[in-house]
């Protein structure tokens, strides 16, 4: 705004809250209680209206335009060329938050949140930085190096005393740890994405995208997951498809090493929990047969992020006394569902990777001594938005599958807890059939 003349035409409160605005900024003010004639307008950089009358604020968005300026009409979107953000300010940081004119009320609720996250002290925090920029060029002129450099200053006690407001003492302790410092060491995060749903992370797993150098994600991961790493990251798929390991295991554990011990921070993403059918255990194994630091950050398992998605309790006391999750494949090939121990009528099976073997889930339960009306519930794509939830008998299970085209990562809930759940969510077989035909 430095430079910048603005023309503000209006009266009454809206007026008064833009002046109040502009006002924080270096920029000049033209003020109009009334609709001021084009050539009135000719030194404004652009044009802020703010009436509440509908007549004029299309009287003052015309002559702005006649005057040949850009025009912002307060809280009338269709009548504005570009928009204002509601605005956080400490100090050197600014966020702006915009709606595209829409939903201002909205975007002050936004703006509110914000700033009650992120303290006024920040600007102190910022102004440190701003004193040592040269100096962290200096000292690490590599980006990544300089970024962990950075952290560690502004996250450590030197931030902290920044943020009490005595900027001279957070300089000195600065520049003592810049004087001593390292370049971190490389590590992994084997962090758990969860079940789909990005508001299932923990609170852990999110830093650790934020500060991971590189995401190392397999193909079940929620792309809206993946949205909240760092910009900046390096994003590798080593996803595996069941009989399709686009990339080998023992691969994934060489790149993992070769990445941590460059001195990057690697975050292995994996869908749901890392230890739960995700072979976490291997590779926290092979990293620390490799002297890398390793550390694990559990996320929401299939299991109880789809169930709880549906409704059903795994361990309703009417129905379970235990919950057993099993996968339908098993290490060499074959089915570890042909165990006499799963037929226990007052246990919940949660079996994972089932979709794609309907009917050898169905052959070796029924082996296996369940009853053939036992009911199931079938959850593709769970906590996503193209969740589909199907009940039915087990001895059903099979006899469908081709037209129920199945695709995503399906979780099956078998036993009586399966009879409960939220009936509006779940489907029989003719209204899945009839959506998928549909679809």
């Amino acid at each position: 705004m430095a430079g910048r003349t603005i023309a503000l035409i209006g009266s009454g409160a809206l007026a008064a809250r833009k002046r109040a605005l502009l006002a924080s900024t270096p920029a000049f003010v033209l003020e109009f209680t009334q609709i001021p004639e084009p050539g009135a307008l000719a030194g404004a950089d652009f044009v802020i209206v703010a009436f509440e009358d509908a007549g004029l604020a299309q009287a003052g968005a015309e002559a702005a335009r006649a005057a040949g300026k850009p025009v912002n009409v307060v809280d009338r979107p269709e009548l504005s060329d570009f928009h204002v953000p509601a605005i956080i300010d400490r100090g050197g940081i600014t966020i702006g938050v915009a709606s595209a004119g829409i939903a201002p009320t909205l975007a002050r609720d936004v703006r509110a949140a914000i700033e009650a996250a992120v303290p006024v002290s920040t600007g102190l925090v910022y102004e440190l930085a701003r004193r040592l920029r040269a100096e962290f060029r200096r000292v690490a002129p590599d980006s990544a190096q300089r970024r962990g450099l950075v952290e560690s200053v502004l996250r450590g006690p030197a931030g902290e005393c920044a943020r009490t407001g005595d900027l001279d003492g957070a300089e000195a302790l600065a520049r003592q740890a810049i004087a001593v410092f390292a370049p971190p060491a490389g590590l992994v995060w084997l962090v758990g994405a969860g079940p789909g749903d990005p508001e299932l992370l923990t609170l852990k797993a999110l830093r650790c995208l934020q500060d991971g150098d590189v995401i190392v994600y397999d193909r079940l991961v929620d792309p809206r997951i993946l949205d909240l790493a760092r910009r900046d990251a390096e994003r590798i798929c080593v996803g595996k498809a069941r009989a399709d390991h686009s990339v080998a295991q023992p691969d994934i554990h060489d790149l993992l090493i070769r990445m941590a011990k460059s001195g990057k921070r690697v975050v292995r993403l994996k869908g749901g929990d890392p230890f739960i059918f995700g072979r976490g255990g291997e590779e926290l194994a092979a990293l620390r047969a490799a002297n890398v630091a390793v550390h694990v950050v559990p996320g929401i398992t299939a299991a109880l992020g789809c169930a709880a998605s549906v409704g059903a309790a795994l361990t309703h006391r009417d129905y379970a006394d235990a919950v057993t999750f099993i996968s339908a494949a098993g290490r060499d090939g074959g089915s570890p569902l042909d165990n006499r121990a799963l037929a226990d009528p007052r246990q919940t099976l949660v079996i994972y990777m089932g979709g794609f073997a309907l009917e050898t889930v169905r052959a070796n339960l029924l082996k296996a001594g369940l009853a053939p009306d036992v009911p199931v519930l079938l959850i593709e794509n769970g906590t996503r938005p193209n969740q589909f939830v199907l009940r039915c008998a087990l001895d059903d299970l099979a006899r469908h599958s081709a037209t129920l085209r199945l695709s995503g990562p399906t979780l099956l809930v078998i036993g009586e807890a399966a009879r409960a759940g939220d009936s509006a969510l779940i489907l029989s077989l003719a209204e899945m059939a009839a959506k998928r035909a549909a679809a």
